[in-house]
């Protein structure tokens, strides 16, 4: 996640926060940003279970888990500009409250279409909040050392909710229904409205500053349609002509998108900065290491509940192992990172989480669950590694005009892995489990039907049939999700190719 701030015009003297306000400050925010990570997770183990009980088709299934970074990701390069115009402190307010009207109606909703609209106007809560929790830390901590413990702080939560997502969602429905996983953030969202109002800093505003909403509209196209198309393909019987229409359109959208940005004098993206090799290898390694971390545990969770008979808390802690190994790899990265250099922990970290994805799928392959978490452990291990300076290549390489900029395109790089991931892994899931299956006589009935609703039939051929399709289909995904890493390693290493040992990696450290 960011750790750059955004730009802020100040009217007029602004009061120091006293120490007890600045540290409440830092928790409300964190816990906001809690919230918003854990939300990008908390569904793979709850996905089962609500499917059956709305009925919900394939498709739908994946829109529910896409909806969510799919809006963030549109909305993101835009809300740090709205932040500035309205001022971030309102803004991290609209957002709460948007987050936690959304959450009551998530959790309530009654058919698939119903939970979908709910989780994309959770995104718009959620894409309101992220810019402003780092704005508020920057303008509630003036000193420095404090600041960077803060951000410090900051961030280890964006990953700490990544991670504990589908344990939460396990322990959840161990005693209540999927909407539970919802109605969690309404305490927190009011709690924190109320506190930000009486210990945040005072509002500050840009009114001279624009904000594009046509720019935001047009990426959002973009990334819907594309989205759209790759979900498509996954269909049993593929509408060659809605994948076709859909490519097009996302084509279309983002370059139009990409020609705006090259006229505007305040751009949202300036694509200019990605030549900076350093910057572009930290959103290159920030993208797949999401991609990875989502796309094993969307694809983990779902095997081992419907295949092994898993309860959603015991398919959370399976895929804890890679959580086990990337937090103390996170927090070591950054201390040791002027020794090694940016080439030694991303690169290197991203073909030693190549290594563990592979060692996973010959644990999949076996059948040995033993081999399968240790290779999580170790994708765990190189995740973290790259994880933990990716933002530091992100934003220690753009002038310090573009901070603001940088910081919005790293937050994009984050909800773009996760949204690729779902999009891809997901509807590759399902696309293999589709040709692997293969249906005992007289059970044509199932053609076309989701994998839950064959593996929960109680029928026996049809489950083992199912059952072995959904085997054959999780080791495709965890073979792409090794190619995936592999290929990062080689994009990476190109890039950082001068950032040896010893190197600075940083051309603007003021900008943290």
């Amino acid at each position: 996640m960011a750790t750059a701030s955004l730009p802020l015009v100040d009217p007029g003297p602004v009061p120091q926060l006293s120490r007890w306000q600045r540290w409440t400050v830092l928790v409300i925010v964190s816990s906001a940003l809690l919230l918003i990570t854990l939300d990008n997770t908390v569904l793979y183990t709850a996905l089962p279970r609500l499917t059956e009980d709305l009925g919900a088709s394939t498709s739908q299934s994946l829109w529910i888990i896409n909806a969510y970074p799919l809006v963030i990701a549109g909305l993101l390069p835009g809300s740090g500009a709205l932040g500035d115009r309205l001022g971030h402190k309102r803004l991290f307010q609209y957002g709460l409250v948007i987050f936690g009207v959304a959450s009551l109606a998530a959790a309530f909703s009654l058919t698939p279409e119903a939970l979908i609209a709910a989780r994309a106007f959770l995104a718009v809560g959620a894409a309101a909040m992220m810019p402003a929790t780092l704005a508020l830390i920057r303008v509630s901590f003036p000193m420095e050392k404090e600041r960077n413990l803060a951000i410090a702080v900051w961030a280890s939560v964006s990953v700490v909710g990544m991670a504990i997502g589908p344990i939460v969602g396990g322990l959840l429905l161990e005693r209540f229904w999927w909407g539970s996983v919802f109605l969690i953030n309404v305490p927190i969202a009011v709690a924190g409205s109320l506190a930000i109002i009486l210990a945040g800093p005072r509002n500050l505003t840009n009114p001279a500053k624009r904000w594009d909403g046509l720019s935001s509209a047009q990426v959002m196209i973009g990334l819907t349609a594309a989205v759209l198309a790759i979900k498509s393909l996954a269909e049993d019987g593929v509408d060659w002509l809605l994948v076709i229409g859909s490519a097009l359109v996302a084509v279309v959208a983002l370059t139009v998108f990409g020609r705006r940005q090259a006229r505007l004098e305040e751009p949202l993206i300036d694509f200019t900065i990605f030549r900076n090799r350093a910057f572009a290898a930290g959103v290159a390694a920030a993208g797949a290491s999401i991609f990875a971390i989502m796309g094993t545990q969307l694809a983990s969770t779902q095997r081992f509940q419907l295949v092994e008979g898993y309860t959603p808390l015991q398919a959370g802690l399976l895929v804890s192992a890679i959580a086990v190994g990337a937090l103390p790899m996170a927090l070591i990265g950054g201390a040791i990172l002027h020794r090694t250099g940016l080439l030694v922990l991303i690169s290197g970290g991203l073909s030693v989480a190549a290594l563990g994805a592979g060692v996973s799928v010959a644990g999949a392959a076996q059948d040995m669950l033993s081999v399968l978490v240790l290779g999580l452990l170790i994708m765990g291990v190189g995740l973290g590694g790259s994880i933990s300076v990716a933002s530091t290549a992100i934003m220690g390489n753009v002038p310090p005009r573009r901070a603001g900029m940088a910081a919005s395109i790293e937050e994009v790089s984050y909800e773009f892995g996760g949204l690729v991931a779902v999009a891809t892994l997901g509807s590759l899931l399902n696309f293999a489990y589709f040709r692997f299956l293969t249906l005992p006589a007289g059970a044509d009935r199932f053609t076309g039907a989701s994998p839950t609703e064959a593996l929960t039939s109680g029928e026996g051929d049809v489950v083992a049939a199912a059952s072995q399709a959904m085997d054959s289909s999780f080791l495709v995904v965890l073979a792409a999700v090794t190619a995936v890493l592999a290929a990062g390693t080689l994009i990476t290493g190109s890039l950082l190719r001068r950032h040896l040992p010893g190197t600075a990696s940083q051309a603007y450290p003021g900008n943290h």
